[in-house]
Order: structure tokens, then C-alpha cells, then sequence
């Protein structure tokens, strides 16, 4: 269905409706941008600050705000990467000076790398799961605030996203984990589509009482 027909159908079926084809528009062509595909120049302070304040418009059970932001930019970049290639030589003590530089310059990959970090708080009301998925909504909304301000985006974990030595230099605290690091800066080339599920397979509608 094209977002003209979305449109006649809401128009035909809520006449009260206040529908935004333009927000429609976007998300049905949204398409992360690879990281290696990311280029100058990023967003700067200001655009940024927009950014991480649409970010973190996200449901938010008890209004815990279980996450928050490292943002690397800049020379930061450059002394984390050297921090991931020690870490991946000790994982990997013949790793090739190929492997090794790869390892040092993955933040380099993008002018802006943010963090996301799931910071859940003990609640009795709202469980840690709720939580996480907190964190991954604000990574996702980063992503449509890079693309409504014109970047381009990518939002990865790769291995050191799991990595407790990773985790212990970026300062994160035993109950914390990486949602995500997403990568922003001006895309160098638009990806086309990918093939997405089909819907009927993975859709369904109970007829009755379960169990």
C-alpha cells in the first residue's frame, strides 16, 4: 500500500484523523546507512543536542530514563579505537597488523559515534526487560533524528559491544550494557531497499482463548 492509499483509507475510516504523510513518507523508506559509507561532516552541538533530546522521547515506564549517552567525536575517537586494538590483541595475540588497524580505527569510521547505554534502575513496577527495551527505542530514535536533520545513520554493537574490558573503559557499571553505538555523519551514497519479512508470516489473530 502506498502512503497516498494509507492516506484515502485513514481519511475514509477517521474522517478526525490529523494524519503526517510526511512522517509516513520516511518511515517507510527509512534505510540505516552503513557506518563505512559515513562521512564529514556531522551534526554539530547544537544538532546534536536536538538529537539526543528526540532520542530520549521514548516510552519510559515510571519515568526511570534507563539509559544515557557517551558520545565520542573528535580525538576521542581516535584514543578508544586505540584502546579497542590492545584490547583485540589480547584477545587475538596473532592478529595481523590489518586486523589490528581495523580495530583502531572503527570509531573513525563516522565524524560521530554515540553510545547508548542500558542503565536499568531497581523498580518494583517495571522490570528490567521493560527497561532494555527503553534503551533500543531511544537507539532507533536516534536514528530518525539523524535522518530528519539529512545524515545518514547506523546503529551496530559489533563484538565490542559485548566486551567487559570494552565496557570497563567507556566506565559502565556492572548493571550496564551497550544498547547500541550509532554511527552518524553525511552518507556518501543512499543504499537502496533490502527485502523485508512478509508480513502474513509473522502475523496472527488469535480466534479464541489461548491455552
Amino acid at each position: 500500500m502506498t502512503v497516498a492509499e494509507i492516506m484515502s483509507t485513514m481519511n475514509e475510516n477517521n474522517p478526525g484523523a490529523m494524519p503526517n504523510d510526511a512522517v509516513l513518507q520516511h518511515l517507510r523508506q527509512r534505510r540505516s546507512v552503513s557506518a563505512n559509507a559515513l562521512a564529514e561532516p556531522g551534526p554539530d552541538a547544537r544538532m546534536l543536542e536536538a538529537m539526543l533530546g528526540i532520542a530520549a522521547r521514548v516510552p519510559d515506564h515510571k519515568k526511570l530514563a534507563p539509559w544515557r549517552f557517551i558520545v565520542l567525536k573528535g580525538e576521542a575517537r581516535a584514543a578508544f579505537g586505540d584502546r579497542l586494538a590492545e584490547i583485540w590483541a589480547a584477545i587475538e595475540p596473532d592478529a595481523s597488523a590489518i586486523k589490528l588497524e581495523t580495530e583502531r580505527t572503527r570509531f573513525a569510521r563516522a565524524p560521530l559515534v554515540v553510545a547508548v547505554v542500558s542503565s536499568p534502575r531497581p523498580h518494583p513496577a517495571c522490570p528490567e526487560w521493560e527497561q532494555q527495551l527503553s534503551a533500543g527505542a531511544v537507539c532507533f530514535n536516534l536514528l530518525h533524528a539523524a535522518a530528519g536533520m539529512g545524515f545518514g545513520a547506523q546503529w551496530i554493537t559489533e563484538w565490542y559491544g559485548y566486551d567487559e574490558r570494552v565496557k570497563a573503559a567507556f566506565g559502565l557499571a556492572a548493571q550496564e550494557r551497550f544498547a547500541g553505538f550509532v554511527y552518524i555523519g553525511t552518507a556518501r551514497e543512499r543504499p537502496g531497499d533490502r527485502d523485508r519479512p512478509d508480513l502474513a508470516a509473522i502475523t496472527s489473530a488469535p480466534a479464541g482463548p489461548l491455552g
